[in-house]
């Protein structure tokens, strides 16, 4: 981040703006919505800023600036069309290490204005860190359309109860469950409604039935999808953000996880081959063992937890236990990356069906029913097939493909680093050699792989896609 978001209490505190045209209007607006004591130097006050001076008990000083007028100041803005003015400002400021702002010459500021939604008390503050700052406007408007005003009531309701839970409820994270529920349920609605007194009666009787009963953990198991962030989906987004654990797979991308609540407790259990950080049913365990202990635990798995992804063997150990949970599906590996690839999976005239496969090695063998996957007029999937590739290749030409054949090979499928490669049975294995081609890959057999040309529309980063 080259800014870090803070909000900064100025209420009661010295402000120092320079100039006094419509741009410098603007500021001091915003400004005085802090209760701040704000003090202007200009040599000329525009009409906006002489409106201003009673309601928000401007201290107006028409004269030229000079570096001694930013003593004392807890915060400077410069807003003046010199660029001279501006530089002399920032310099003083910064001198005597006081946070400043020149507008529109982000080179000279040690902070920035955000775009603001004022809920109050609730403050969202959206930064380009001066990059583009209409955009930072435009999502604004658009986080503006998603809360309502009453988010503002909604606040200051929590604020008014805010010690009495803290006091009731002494765990934090039972009692951010608790904030969670009374946020989002019956409670909220009650004071978007305006009728604070039933929320209020209901918040402190749910209140009193935390204060007796434990919080009860929970699994949710969640598909993360093939890697683009973007194909997460709205619950899967939503469950995650609540977890208190997160236990993730070596497929989940970083900016999937990126998503989950900062403070979240992170536990690694990925798998690559021939190097498990912990057996699956040490896993099942971890997932009991966190729920039980009253953890909302997110599991993240790559694709979706029910194609290859062992999800069916975790729920079973905690049905076992009768441990609650829920199962968010993913966008599979072969769903992702094939419409990223530009290779539909059927097609009338190439495949009217499609299997999914694992092509995982197991005493050096794929024990797969070949004659089945070698007919015509079909898409076949293989997961975790790269290692076991020639293998795979010899035995579909054994069992009646053509040795030319079409297949492709798919690289972090989904994300700016994916790469195509396509081939036949007979070359493929030392194209992938060549290329140097590393998991995580999914290959495609059949002649849909044809379509990759003319359908590539995913444009990854220079050099990634051949």
């Amino acid at each position: 981040m080259d800014y870090f978001p803070l909000f900064i209490k100025l209420k009661n505190q010295p402000c120092l703006v320079v100039g006094a045209g419509e741009i410098a209007a603007r500021k001091i607006e915003l400004l005085g919505r802090t209760g701040a004591k704000i003090t202007v130097i200009a040599e000329q006050f525009g009409e906006s800023v002489l409106a201003m001076q009673q309601s928000l008990n401007l201290d107006l000083r028409q004269k030229s600036f000079s570096a001694d007028d930013v003593a004392g100041m807890r915060l400077v803005v410069s807003a003046t069309n010199h660029r001279t003015v501006n530089q002399l400002v920032a310099s003083s400021a910064e001198n005597q290490q006081i946070p400043v702002n020149v507008v529109d010459n982000p080179d000279l500021c040690s902070f920035i204005f955000p775009a603001i939604v004022d809920r109050s008390p609730l403050i969202a503050a959206i930064s380009s860190g001066g990059a583009s700052p209409v955009l930072a406007r435009i999502l604004r408007a658009k986080i503006e359309s998603m809360i309502p005003a009453s988010y503002g009531r909604l606040a200051q309701f929590a604020e008014d109860f805010r010690v009495l839970v803290k006091q009731t409820i002494h765990e934090p994270a039972q009692r951010r469950v608790f904030w969670e529920k009374m946020l989002q349920g019956r409670v909220a609605e009650l004071v978007f409604a305006d009728n604070t007194r039933e929320a209020a009666d209901l918040l402190k009787s749910n209140l009193e039935l935390a204060e007796r009963q434990p919080n009860k953990g929970e699994v949710y198991l969640i598909g993360a999808g093939p890697g683009d962030p973007d194909l997460l989906t709205f619950r899967a987004l939503r469950l995650l953000q609540q977890a208190d654990v997160v236990v993730y797979d070596r497929l989940v991308s970083a900016g999937i996880m990126e998503m989950a609540r900062r403070d979240a407790e992170k536990i690694y259990v990925g798998k690559q081959r021939s190097n498990h950080s912990l057996p699956q049913e040490s896993i099942n365990e971890l997932l009991a063992n966190l729920a039980l202990s009253g953890k909302r635990v997110a599991r993240l798995k790559g694709g979706d937890p029910f194609i290859f992804g062992r999800g069916g063997e975790e729920i079973e150990t905690l049905m076992q236990q009768g441990i609650d949970f829920q199962v968010v599906p993913g966008i599979t590996a072969a769903a992702g990356c094939a419409a990223y690839a530009g290779i539909p999976l059927t097609h009338r005239d190439h495949a009217q069906s499609c299997t999914f496969v694992t092509g995982h090695l197991k005493d050096g063998n794929i024990n797969l029913d070949w004659k089945q996957l070698a007919t015509p007029n079909q898409t076949i999937v293989i997961y975790m097939g790269l290692v076991g590739l020639r293998n795979i290749c010899q035995a579909l030409i054994e069992n009646g493909c053509p040795p030319d054949h079409p297949i492709a090979i798919v690289q972090q499928g989904t994300t700016p680093n994916q790469r195509v490669v396509t081939s036949t049975l007979t070359d493929i294995p030392q194209l992938v050699h060549e290329q140097d081609i590393k998991p995580p890959t999914l290959i495609i057999v059949g002649t849909v792989v044809l379509l990759h040309e003319k359908l590539n529309w995913f444009k990854t980063a220079p050099g990634t896609d051949s």
